[in-house]
């Protein structure tokens, strides 16, 4: 199993409800991927599954959401659900590992087999082009990101549906629901 991290960078605030469309995005396709490990994503290991980004750091607060993202990949993984997770240091400096350390941090403290991505910037002139493709969807409203564990449903067919900020739980039903009506489809 490999593992993709997604990272966040800057710090604006998003509604709390989270954005939901079902209107397909009419935007560029997803960007290529590269995991922590430095390896190219093969896109056929992405196509047609339901993909959650979260843009994730060791030292925050919400840094527990790891234990409830491996659930919800563990419990829908057979269903097309492939959670990614997007290191990102651009919040207070939480996410100041490596490759190796943040790899080692996920898998010792909670089991992390989902595919954790390259360290990325996910706010500001250097924000990375997959949080590009994320934030200029419908559904990202060119809002910038507000901290790290925000989260984006993306559907099968690469449309970007649904955007979730930190607070919002993995467990939380709206997202459940959200991702469920998702992997039906």
């Amino acid at each position: 199993m490999f593992l993709l991290i997604l990272a966040l960078t800057s710090t604006p605030a998003i509604a709390a409800e989270p954005a939901v469309s079902t209107a397909p995005d009419a935007r560029s396709a997803r960007p290529p991927l590269t995991l922590l490990s430095g390896e190219a994503v093969a896109p056929e290991t992405l196509e047609g599954k339901v993909l959650l980004f979260v843009n994730v750091a060791s030292r925050c607060g919400y840094t527990p959401q790891y234990e409830g993202l491996q659930e919800l990949f563990s419990d829908y993984e057979d269903r097309g659900l492939v959670v990614v997770g997007v290191p990102c240091n651009q919040f207070g400096g939480q996410e100041p590992g490596d490759a190796e350390a943040i790899a080692s941090f996920c898998k010792m403290n909670y089991g992390v087999a989902f595919p954790l991505l390259n360290k990325q910037e996910v706010n500001g002139d250097n924000r990375s082009p997959l949080y590009t493709w994320l934030v200029d969807s419908e559904v990202g409203g060119g809002e910038t990101i507000g901290w790290n564990f925000e989260k984006f449903l993306v559907d099968r067919s690469g449309a970007v549906i649904g955007r979730y900020p930190s607070k919002v739980a993995p467990d939380d039903p709206a997202l459940i629901s959200a991702l469920e009506a998702a992997l039906t489809k």
